[in-house]
Formats: structure tokens, sequence, C-alpha cells
């Protein structure tokens, strides 16, 4: 499957089960012009329409999945049940199905892209994580977006009579690293009031200043829901993508005062479908 893709996208090396397919692509390999060269996915950044259409098409060719579905990712913790008449830009920053040929996707430039697989290969979702939807900011109880995929995923096994203890993997990618990530002590306040342990994810740099590791407070929220097999980012260099330009696209450093002068970045994407 891997032949199709192009070199420089990451497949991810995890024990999914054969039928489960993922991607995560780069900035290469598309048709885009500067800023957003080459393999811009997202229809909302300024860049032109047909490179847009011509990029999606190129990763759908890729995936050799029927639809690679784009949602309206609003930093939220709404889950999609995608099935193939589901159309784009639904309003929702996670996504799930159990239909086969339709690619759950999600789109990144410094967010966490979350991919999670059902281990009897029946289930895949993908979640976009940025710290508020991660941290689920907008919620008294502080559940996030991988809290509510994970329901999500879990209430759908019941609905197929499966079990509901059917063990679920997954798999980070890449992201605004712990070395890159400066927030503020709300930031630091919203993770350590579901999970005080979460404190210790930031590293104080100056007052009311931390550097924020997004995948280690991730895979906290992950395994606090029993999810142990967790693969991918890890929160080293080559996985940041502030740190990378020449492979990824990164909302901060680019429209910051060190970016790229256009003031705008294009989006990458992470897909997960079931395949055959």
């Amino acid at each position: 499957m891997s032949g199709r893709f192009h070199s420089d996208w990451l497949v991810p090396d995890w024990p999914a089960p054969a039928g489960i397919k993922a991607v995560f692509t780069s900035r290469a390999g598309g048709v885009s012009a500067v800023p957003f060269d080459t393999m811009n996915l997202g229809s909302h950044v300024g860049d032109l329409p047909a490179s847009v259409n011509a990029n999606r098409q190129l990763l759908k060719r890729a995936t050799g999945a029927e639809r690679a579905v784009f949602l309206d990712q609003v930093h939220g913790a709404r889950v999609e049940l995608l099935d193939p008449d589901t159309p784009d830009g639904q309003s929702a920053d996670a996504c799930m199905t159990l239909h086969r040929q339709l690619a759950c996707t999600v789109m990144v430039a410094d967010c966490l892209p979350v991919l999670l697989a059902s281990l009897d290969g029946t289930r895949v979702a993908a979640a976009h994580a940025g710290w508020r939807g991660l941290a689920g900011s907008g919620d008294a109880a502080g559940q996030g977006v991988i809290e509510s995929v994970f329901e999500s995923l879990s209430a759908l096994a019941q609905y197929q009579h499966a079990q509901a203890a059917t063990k679920i993997i997954a798999w980070l990618g890449p992201c605004i690293g712990p070395a890159a990530f400066e927030v503020g002590q709300e930031v630091r306040a919203a993770f350590a009031a579901r999970q005080t342990q979460a404190a210790h994810c930031f590293t104080a740099i100056g007052p009311g200043k931390y550097l924020a590791d997004l995948p280690a407070l991730a895979r906290l929220r992950l395994q606090a829901l029993g999810v142990t097999q967790v693969y991918g980012n890890d929160g080293s260099a080559p996985w940041c993508t502030v740190g990378n330009p020449s492979r990824f696209f990164s909302h901060r450093r680019d429209t910051g005062i060190t970016g790229n002068g256009f003031g705008t970045t294009g989006r990458m994407a992470a897909c997960i479908w079931l395949d055959g």
C-alpha cells in the first residue's frame, strides 16, 4: 500500500490489523505554489482552490480509498460518525467509521493528529488535538476530544454487538514539539485541573510562561482511558512541525515574526481507513 505514497510521507509503525491503513502527509508531493508548497490540503488558508482540489485527488489516489472526508475543525471535542454520504465540511474535530474505503481525515499544522484503531479491525478514528480540544477547555468536566472519540468508539462497538472491551491502539503524528510550544499559566491549569500529573508536562521558562509537551499530555489522556499501546510521536525533534520547515507546515512558525513572510501556511493530513 505504501508504495503509492510519496517517500516523505509517514506511514505509522504500529501493530494495526492488516485491513487498517493509515498515512500522514508532509508538505511534499503536491502542486501548490509558495507558501503552500506543495502538498497543501487546506481549502481555508488562501491557496488556489484548483491546487487544493488537485492535492486532495493526489491523496485519494495514493490511499486507494474511495473518499477522504475533510472536516471543518473548530478546536472542540465533537465527533462525526462517517458514512459514505457524509459531506465534507462537518463541524467536528474528530471522526470515526466502520465503513470500508472511507478515510477518516484531520488536517494539522502544529496541532496533534491522533489516529485510533480497534484491534478487532472493525473501527477507526482520527482526532485533531490542539491544546483546547485536548484539554476540553470548553467543557466544565474537562472532557476533551480524545475522551469523546474513545467513548464514541466504545458505543459503536456495543451497537455492533461486539465486545466493548476490544482494545484500542493509538498513533500520534507530528505536532509542535515541547521545545517550541510556549503557553501561559491558563493552559497548564486547564490540564492540571483534570489530571494533576499533567503539570509535569510543562517546563517553566519565565513568570507565567511554560513550554508544553503536547504528545505527552495526549499520552496521559489515553492512558487514563486504558489505551496503553500508543505509538508515534515521542516528543523528540524529528516529530516537531516547527523545527522541520522543509518537511512540515507550521502555523506558529510560518505566521510568526520569524515566519515565511507570507503570514500563512498550508495544512497536512492524517488519514486512517478500513481497506478492502
